[in-house]
């Protein structure tokens, strides 16, 4: 069975594309959103990772620093590593004002969110605090979760998680610094009660923006819930920078 809905919304980029010849968000080349050369060129993050946390390990199982110290959310995925046109096209999303370029990322990542499996009720991004948004225009990780749920046919719940207030920017913090600046940062909206929830941000690299958001989801009644980004920043990875 067809999903005109999505259709429907892919239907509109495409018009805007003939309007407004794109750029390649990963290259910069002309001709496309998200030229095949830079789909390639996704480091996909596959292989054995923690069960928790979702960072590449050598066995099967949760990793050590989960059992010690065990994240809000049930399990966090990310669809690719934070490198390379991954890390070009999601900063024309968020900062070059290229909203189209959730619905290129959204098509590409349907397939691996499918193969997880996950009993997924609500899809929920990350919500922009008020001065950001005002600032932006739009919330980045928005413009990927919707086109991801009506690609998938989950239900897609934006105002089921909200901002207690504005927190400083995760660039540059230590673990324990990005841990502090989102505690209590969220509340829940309606309906997420007996739920399954599917959190979503652009990049993870601690997971604590999300744990904190799973947080508020439980204390709100929600059944289970599950973490996603478009993209992981790995341990090698300077802190600094994402």
């Amino acid at each position: 069975m067809k999903n005109w809905k999505y259709e429907a919304y892919r239907s509109i980029w495409s018009v805007l594309d003939l309007l407004f010849p794109p750029h390649c968000g990963g290259c910069n080349t002309s001709g496309s959103r998200w030229c095949g050369d830079c789909q390639k060129k996704v480091d996909i993050l596959a292989g054995i990772v923690c069960d928790v946390c979702g960072l590449p390990q050598d066995k099967v199982g949760i990793c050590s620093t989960c059992l010690a110290d065990r994240p809000h959310f049930r399990s966090l995925r990310a669809w690719a590593v934070f490198s390379g046109p991954i890390q070009s096209a999601l900063h024309k999303l968020k900062y070059r004002r290229d909203m189209s370029m959730g619905d290129a990322l959204a098509a590409q990542m349907a397939h691996f969110v499918r193969i997880l499996n996950w009993p997924v009720d609500l899809v929920v991004p990350i919500p922009l605090g008020k001065r950001r948004l005002r600032e932006r225009g739009y919330n980045q990780v928005a413009m990927v979760a919707f086109p991801l749920s009506m690609a998938l046919g989950y239900r897609y719940a934006p105002d089921a998680l909200l901002r207690n207030r504005e927190t400083n920017t995760q660039v540059g913090l230590s673990k324990e610094e990005r841990r502090r600046n989102v505690h209590d940062a969220f509340r829940a909206g309606t309906g997420v009660k007996n739920r399954t929830v599917l959190i979503m941000d652009d990049v993870s690299t601690t997971g604590s923006t999300l744990s904190s958001g799973a947080q508020a989801l439980y204390a709100a009644g929600a059944k289970d819930v599950y973490a996603l980004t478009v993209a992981r920043a790995l341990p090698h990875h300077d802190l600094r920078h994402v």
